[in-house]
């Protein structure tokens, strides 16, 4: 969770120091509007502009601190603009395809570290009239529960649909100094204060931290070939593509578990089809599936609050059926033990760590992922409320999960009105013709149909 006057807890820290110049560290989605009438691009623009200002955690950069030593906390940039965050683009053809062009061009660049840590990407020009919004946040900023919180501050009656408490940031002057003491003595002398909770604390947290350990070094296993294990390229491809709700919702009464259940099955089907065209059939495909740990009554601004859960995707079972079925049991065991437990529960190791072990550890770390999963499988839940953007009525919303160094592939999938979205984000080297896994998706489904 996010730490008292504004610092960075040790997982937002950690996803900081995982950025390299190659696998920049940033998340985000893409809206699709379609208004009723024309809109003005440059009306958008004010109109994002006026809103991103009143959001607190998008007004700071982050700065470091003496303490905690390595840390690092949320300050007020005394020069903000909003509107330099906030970029046009106009597409002259429109299509789908055009659009992901630009937002592989767009997530492609690293963000200024020295300036708060997004950009807003108003994209015209789109076929019927829509236009879209690209959002990109560092991870270190949010995860993917806490950006829908903030992208929903910026929508028509956001502050409605996701109150924003008053943020806890420090004075840019106070960040490396007295706060971090202050809030230090406060903690100690309320600490020595209870002796046996201290050590009870203590010994729970390393308790906690020796199981998660334990089980990722007992789950690491030597890399397989394929073309999902390249170096990075520092180029970025992203794809689009949508399922119908109801047809799924009709699949997983036939065939049992849940919609999370179905829709990794359904990815592991479309794997299965794009690895064999390569050649290149493997018999297990791990995916890491982030878990949220937010109370829905938390604001946004709070950080990075996540576990994971590892899932094994049986590609080399042939039977889609029995694939699922596997899939099931796997997600099953997984929550049965909780988010804390297991080698998936990496974010909560991250988060007992100390700030300043992350600066060394966090890059060692994102290069030895790959021996631990293969891909990012998250899903990003939106509230079912019409949404809306100058009064203009969002149709889509794909989600863009961070790729970290060593992966080539991160799929985030959301659940919006009648369709479920999916956006998948990878190397350019290793997935250059990615609009083939698309493709695969719905013969995926129908396979679980049959």
């Amino acid at each position: 969770m996010a730490m008292e006057d504004g610092r960075l807890s040790a997982l937002d820290m950690s996803f900081l120091c995982m950025e390299n110049a190659n696998s920049p560290m940033h998340l985000g989605a893409v809206a699709v509007f379609h208004p009723a009438q024309q809109v003005r691009p440059e009306a958008l623009v004010k109109l994002l502009a006026q809103r991103a200002r009143r959001v607190p955690r998008m007004r700071c950069k982050v700065s470091t601190t003496v303490l905690p030593p390595g840390g690092a906390a949320w300050v007020e940039d005394p020069v903000f603009n909003p509107r330099n965050h906030i970029l046009h683009h106009r597409l002259e053809a429109g299509g789908r395809d055009d659009l992901a062009a630009l937002v592989s061009e767009v997530m492609t660049e690293p963000l200024d570290r020295n300036r708060p840590l997004w950009q807003l990407h108003l994209v015209s020009g789109l076929e019927g009239g829509r236009f879209a919004l690209v959002a990109k946040m560092h991870h270190a900023m949010c995860d993917g529960q806490g950006a829908i919180g903030l992208g929903l501050g910026l929508l028509d009656g956001g502050e409605k649909a996701a109150p924003e408490p008053a943020a806890r940031v420090a004075e840019p002057a106070q960040a490396a100094s007295h706060p971090s003491l202050v809030s230090l003595a406060r903690q100690g002398a309320g600490l020595l204060s209870r002796p046996d909770h201290l050590v009870g604390d203590v010994l729970d947290r390393a308790g906690t931290a020796l199981d998660i350990a334990s089980a990722v070094l007992g789950r690491m296993r030597a890399p397989q070939p394929s073309p999902l294990l390249t170096a990075p390229s520092g180029t970025r491809r992203a794809a689009f593509a949508g399922l119908d709700l109801r047809e799924l919702m009709r699949i997983r009464r036939k065939r049992g578990g849940t919609l999370n259940d179905l829709l990794l099955a359904v990815v592991a089907g479309a794997m299965r089809h794009w690895l064999t065209a390569h050649g290149q059939p493997l018999d297990v495909l791990r995916a890491l599936i982030p878990a949220s740990q937010r109370p829905r009554s938390n604001g946004s601004d709070d950080g990075n609050q996540l576990s994971a859960y590892l899932c094994d995707l049986p590609l080399g079972e042939p039977d889609p059926v029995r694939r699922l079925a596997l899939i099931h049991e796997a997600m099953d065991a997984n929550k049965a033990a909780g988010p804390r437990r297991g080698a998936g529960a990496l974010p909560v190791l991250a988060g007992l760590l100390p700030p300043a072990m992350h600066r060394f550890a966090a890059p060692l770390a994102a290069y030895a992922a790959p021996l631990l999963f293969d891909i990012v499988v998250t899903s990003v839940p939106l509230p079912p409320l019409p949404l809306h953007l100058g009064g203009a009525r969002m149709e889509e919303l794909y989600p863009i999960a961070p790729l970290a160094s060593g992966h080539a592939l991160a799929i985030g999938m959301s659940r919006y009105r009648d369709a479920v979205h999916i956006g998948f984000y990878a190397d350019g080297a290793a997935l250059p013709d990615m609009e083939k896994l698309t493709e695969a998706l719905p013969i995926a489904l129908a396979e679980l149909d049959v």
